[in-house]
C-alpha cells in the first residue's frame, strides 16, 4: 500500500509540473491549442438552455427570424433596382389579389401623364415634396400635437412614405408600420430622384378597389388615357386619393367636389412648388 501511495503521489507531482509547463508555454504563444484545452467552457446561454428543452419551437422561431430579416432587408435591396426597372406589383396589389379582387393596372411614364395631374396629386398629397428628404417633420410635429389633444392625426405622410407603404408594407394606422416606413422613405429619397419617386407613386397608388395607377384610374372613371385628362378631372382624381374606396372621381359628392376645386386653385397658384419633378 505504501508503494502504491508513493507512486500516486509521484504521478500527481508529475501532472502538476506538466500542467505548469503547458500553461507557461501557452502564455508565451508556443502552444495555443493546449491553452484552449485547459480553459473551462462557458456556461450555456439562457436561449441555448431554452432551445435544448424545446427544439421544435426554437427551430420554428429561427425560421421566422430569417424570414423577418429578409422582409426587413428587401426594400433596401429593391429600391436601387427600381431606379431603372418599374416595380411589377406592390404589396397592396398582392393583398387584394389574394382576396380575389381583380387588379386593373397599367404602367405609364410620367412624360405621358397630364402635367396638371402630376401637380394636382403632389400638391394634394405632399405640398412640401420638393423641400424635404422623405419626412416632413413640421407636419409630424403638428400630427403629434393633435394626438396630445386627443384628436385624430392627419397630414403627416409624405409621398415617399406613402410609396414605401404601398410598395412594401401594409395599410392601416399603426406605429409599427410608421417605424418601418420612415427609414425606407429616407433611403428612397436618397437613392431615387424626386421625379422617379413621383412616377412610382402615381403608378401604384390605389384609386378604388382593384384599380392601381393613374392610367387605370383615368380609363375606369373617364374612359381616356392619363395624358388627356383635363385639369378638372385631374383635381377630382387627386381629391379621391385619401379615401379611394368612398370617393369616386366620376361621381363626386359635394365635399369631394369642394376639395377638388381647392386643389385646382392651388395648382394654378403653387405650380413652382413641384419644379423638382418637371425637367
Amino acid at each position: 500500500m505504501r508503494v502504491v501511495k508513493k507512486k500516486m503521489l509521484q504521478i500527481r507531482r508529475w501532472l502538476k509540473s506538466a500542467r505548469g509547463i503547458i500553461r507557461r508555454k501557452a502564455q508565451r504563444g508556443a502552444c495555443p491549442t493546449l491553452e484552449k484545452s485547459y480553459i473551462m467552457p462557458a456556461p450555456p446561454s439562457a436561449w441555448r438552455r431554452w432551445s435544448d428543452k424545446r427544439p421544435r419551437i426554437a427551430h420554428g422561431l429561427r425560421i421566422v427570424g430569417i424570414f423577418a430579416a429578409i422582409y426587413l432587408a428587401m426594400p433596401y435591396m429593391l429600391i436601387p433596382i427600381f431606379r431603372y426597372i418599374d416595380p411589377p406589383f406592390s404589396s397592396l396589389m398582392v393583398r387584394q389579389k389574394l382576396t380575389g379582387v381583380h387588379i386593373r393596372k397599367k404602367w405609364v411614364d410620367i412624360d405621358h401623364m397630364a402635367p396638371n395631374l402630376v401637380r394636382s396629386v403632389i400638391l394634394a398629397e405632399d405640398a412640401s415634396f420638393c423641400q424635404h428628404w422623405g419626412v416632413d417633420w413640421s407636419e409630424v410635429r403638428h400630427a403629434l400635437a393633435r394626438v396630445k389633444k386627443g384628436r385624430k392625426p392627419r397630414g403627416a405622410s409624405t409621398l415617399p412614405m406613402q410609396t414605401a407603404k404601398n410598395l412594401f408594407l401594409w395599410p392601416g394606422q399603426d406605429y409599427v408600420r410608421k417605424a418601418l416606413e420612415v427609414p425606407i422613405a429616407f433611403y428612397m429619397t436618397l437613392i431615387l430622384p424626386k421625379r422617379r419617386v413621383a412616377e412610382i407613386y402615381l403608378n401604384i397608388a390605389e384609386w378604388g378597389p382593384g384599380t392601381f395607377g393613374i392610367e387605370a384610374a383615368a380609363r375606369r372613371y373617364f374612359h381616356k388615357s392619363a395624358a388627356r385628362l383635363t385639369p378638372r378631372e385631374a383635381a377630382l382624381l387627386a381629391a379621391a386619393l385619401p379615401n379611394p374606396h368612398r370617393r369616386r372621381a366620376n361621381k363626386p359628392r359635394l365635399r369631394h367636389y369642394r376639395i377638388a376645386s381647392h386643389i385646382r386653385r392651388r395648382t394654378k397658384r403653387e405650380a413652382r412648388d413641384v419644379s423638382c419633378v418637371f425637367k
